[in-house]
């Protein structure tokens, strides 16, 4: 299942989104997974192999090769997986141990540690939420993304995806320097958090009660983990909630027609600038 994914408003850039094919107002990045025509969020049906269109859902569900989860369904995800993937190979190959405390050159040189961004090392706040604390830790991590990226970037499309994640990921490194600013910290946990509120959200706003509240249980059962397990980045998970959670409602904003579609694009790199600013300026000498 996907989160079906739709854009009220006037239809400003025909060229680059289509429009539903009932409602040729109405932008959208989803299409029937039967007949292939775009579909805004009142005309989806969720079926079990996608969403359809209201001629395609009252047919005989048929299931067909190819419905599943694609490269070409959510490319997004699978480049992150292998940048996360090839870092890992990368740590590996400097000595990092397989469980925390690892202390390979990767981990000491691009992970998160406040007085070295405060240092000059910037780039810190980016790269490691690109590495992990071992086999145990990228695992996790790597199978969250794959279902969370699955779900969320056919619906909202490519681009959408990739903000909320830069939001959640520099939202995770400002809460976990705000919170530990002296601890050195890895993982995509901060973002893989974000994508979950970002999918919660979103799920709501569509009418996927039932999706919304699978999200929301696991929202919560993290939370419990993240403040009962030792050694986890309390404000890299809080603060990529938080993150993702906001460029959510934005994107929801959108989708209601309340704001146009130069001010979500602006408000999503706002997020990101001032989740990057703010890591930055969190940073102690």
């Amino acid at each position: 299942m996907t989160l079906a994914a739709g854009s009220g408003g006037p239809l400003a850039s025909a060229a680059r989104v289509p429009a539903c094919y009932r409602h040729p107002n109405r932008e959208t990045n989803v299409a029937c997974s039967s007949c292939g025509r775009p579909i805004c969020p009142d005309c989806m049906t969720v079926t079990p192999v996608g969403m359809r269109c209201p001629e395609c859902a009252r047919q005989r569900t048929r299931v067909t090769v190819g419905t599943g989860p694609s490269v070409a369904r959510a490319p997004a995800t699978y480049v992150l997986i292998a940048i996360n993937a090839a870092a890992f190979l990368a740590e590996l190959a400097t000595g990092s141990g397989a469980a925390f405390g690892a202390s390979g050159s990767v981990l000491r040189d691009y992970g998160l540690y406040g007085p070295a961004v405060a240092n000059g090392d910037w780039y810190r706040v980016v790269t490691s939420a690109f590495l992990h604390a071992g086999l145990l830790h990228i695992g996790l991590n790597m199978f969250a993304l794959y279902i969370l990226g699955n779900l969320l970037e056919p619906g909202i499309g490519t681009p959408r995806f990739i903000g909320v994640y830069l939001v959640s990921l520099l939202a995770g490194s400002l809460g976990a320097l705000l919170v530990s600013p002296r601890t050195l910290s890895v993982g995509a946990s901060g973002a893989i958090f974000g994508l979950m509120s970002a999918a919660f959200v979103i799920a709501r706003h569509r009418g996927l009660e039932g999706l919304a509240s699978q999200l929301g249980f696991y929202v919560v059962l993290n939370l419990v983990f993240t403040f009962s397990i030792p050694r986890i980045s309390v404000g890299a998970h809080i603060g990529g909630l938080v993150g993702g959670a906001l460029a959510a409602l934005l994107i929801t904003a959108r989708e209601r027609g309340r704001v146009p579609r130069e001010v979500e694009v602006a408000g999503v790199l706002a997020m990101i600038a001032a989740a990057f600013a703010g890591a930055l300026l969190a940073a102690p000498a």
